[in-house]
């Protein structure tokens, strides 16, 4: 891993793919999603103007972790 790269993982997920391409952020979500078991809802939300609602969402998140995880990862 190259010393860039590390930092850039700080600010959001990244996957590289078999044939050398980087995908972050969204679409790298939207990948891995399609490799798990999600390939038509993964495909469908890859195509313009869903993307970009995905990316949106994406860094929503990634900007608010702590406030996020307050809602989704409490324990009982």
């Amino acid at each position: 891993m190259t010393p860039e790269l590390r930092l850039a993982c700080a600010d959001a997920i990244h996957v590289i793919t078999a044939d050398g391409e980087t995908l972050r952020a969204g679409r790298a979500a939207l990948f891995i999603l399609e490799h798990i078991g999600w390939p038509l809802t993964a495909r469908l939300l890859r195509l313009p103007p869903f993307v970009w609602a995905v990316e949106l969402g994406y860094w929503i998140v990634a900007n608010n972790r702590r406030l996020f995880s307050r809602f989704f990862f409490r324990r009982e």
